[in-house]
């Protein structure tokens, strides 16, 4: 599962409490490079935005946001595809970070003979990623309403235990920074393949009255939607035996 899970507050004046991994394994220097020298230049902060567009410097045709988006795989290879998107992606664990780094930059821990050179994106690619390293509620109270197209929500903890249940992402209180964060008719867009957070997903957001599950089929959940990027995770629950499920969620 990715870095991103669900964060309690114990009052409304404290930073909330995050379960989950902020760092793994040692991250090698070409990594380490990227995380000191280009992550800055594309870091969203939390000052008040007026306006989504804001984040990226010039307006853009959409955008869209991407909770936890652990290795990188999905977020980098839809903002490579779609360069009038703009794409903010939230993650914590520090390694996802510099995955994704490396996915946007061509740079990797092999391949690093000369890190003192002006870094820039790899061929193919346009400046529309920004990233947030941090809780991502932090960030929520800095964005406007209606400021996305879609969101994404891939793979998230399950935390399967009764007693951890209040640690799961979706809960009403994220919801409705998701509702207010989404566009009417935009998507909210939820993968996960552990049986327990399918079924707790589907409690909490088909009686949500900000929203409708849009799947007509069951086709329409079993199968990856049509833009869709294959992610680690994903190939590690099919190797291991389990199918994921892809809900979508329009905002009312």
């Amino acid at each position: 599962m990715n870095a991103m899970t669900m964060m309690t507050t114990n009052n409304l004046n404290s930073k909330p409490k995050f379960f989950g991994r902020r760092k793994g394994r040692v991250i090698h220097k070409a990594k380490s490079f990227l995380l000191e020298s280009f992550l800055p230049r594309i870091l969203v902060d939390t000052t008040p935005k007026n306006n989504i567009a804001d984040c990226f410097g010039e307006p853009k045709q959409k955008y869209c946001l991407e909770i936890g988006f652990g290795d990188g795989d999905h977020l980098a290879a839809l903002a490579k595809r779609e360069h009038n998107t703009g794409f903010i992606g939230v993650e914590v664990y520090r390694n996802g970070v510099a995955q994704l780094l490396s996915l946007l930059t061509g740079i990797k821990d092999g391949n690093a003979s000369d890190l003192a050179q002006e870094i820039g994106l790899t061929e193919g690619r346009v400046d529309n990623v920004r990233v947030f390293d941090d809780d991502v509620r932090l960030l929520f109270v800095a964005l406007p309403d209606a400021s996305f197209d879609k969101i994404y929500l891939l793979f998230p903890d399950p935390w399967p235990k009764s007693r951890h249940a209040e640690r799961r992402f979706i809960n009403a209180d994220n919801l409705r920074e998701i509702a207010r964060l989404l566009k009417r008719g935009g998507v909210f867009q939820v993968a996960t393949d552990h049986p327990i957070y399918k079924r707790w997903t589907l409690e909490q957001l088909r009686t949500n009255p900000d929203f409708k599950w849009t799947a007509k089929g069951s086709d329409d959940w079993r199968n990856p939607p049509a833009d869709w990027a294959e992610t680690k995770y994903q190939r590690k629950a099919l190797r291991e035996g389990r199918r994921p499920v892809f809900f979508e969620f329009e905002r009312l």
